[in-house]
């Protein structure tokens, strides 16, 4: 039921939620075998299937009544709508994505591709890992500011830490560093939405980092109406 799903405001022409735990779709979603890359799926027809969506990490699409989702469980899901093309996106940023500027392309793609403006772009950032829990190797926080981004937003170092799950060491902000990405590409500020919700404290949502890699995962959708 849509009342058991975490649901997002994007304006009267969408519909976009993410699964909890216990959630049951509503109807089917489009998803892919999503590899951690920034390859962009065009979702031409309605019941395209995951073995057919192999590889890929963004779908977007111009289709009204066509569900369109990313699979995560500590990942950043990010759900654009662009109102003005009525285009549609749902993009798998986890960090290697999100190093590789995966929302960035995708606003950029949307532009070349249907004429939309990012600055008309609504976005959303749902459940996925917080930056208290994100805890990373010195090795990873390079990658972030090799591939240019602004660490002074996105990065700490907590130090040794008190001997408990995620303290000290280093931690990255994937919620910042995607917003960042987004403002990059001309989405204004005022338009990204970030649900706040850390998968590794809020057990009502999958968490590979607490449960292990093989747990369920969450479903985040968004369809036109």
């Amino acid at each position: 039921m849509l009342s058991d799903l975490l649901r997002y405001d994007l304006g009267a022409g969408v519909e976009a939620f993410s699964t909890r735990r216990d959630s049951v779709l509503p109807y089917p979603v489009i998803q892919g075998h999503q590899v951690h890359e920034t390859k962009v799926a065009i979702i031409e027809r309605p019941g395209m299937t995951r073995e057919e969506l192999e590889g890929y990490d963004v779908f977007v699409t111009t289709l009204t009544g066509v569900a369109i989702g990313v699979r995560t469980a500590d990942c950043v899901p990010v759900l654009l709508y662009n109102p003005a093309r009525r285009v549609i996106a749902a993009v798998h940023a986890g960090w290697k994505g999100t190093v590789l500027h995966i929302c960035q392309k995708t606003v950029d793609m949307m532009s070349i591709k249907f004429g939309c403006d990012a600055a008309d772009t609504m976005a959303v950032l749902g459940p996925s890992i917080g930056p208290d829990s994100f805890q990373v190797g010195e090795e990873v926080a390079n990658y972030f500011k090799n591939a240019g981004f602004p660490m002074e937003e996105i990065w700490s170092f907590r130090g040794k830490g008190d001997g408990t799950p995620m303290s000290g060491g280093h931690h990255i902000d994937l919620w910042q560093a995607n917003r960042w990405l987004l403002e990059l590409a001309g989405v204004k500020p005022e338009n990204i939405q970030a649900c706040g919700i850390d998968t590794y404290t809020d057990e009502s949502f999958f968490s590979a980092r607490r449960e292990g890699y093989k747990c369920d995962r969450i479903i985040n959708s968004i369809m036109m109406k």
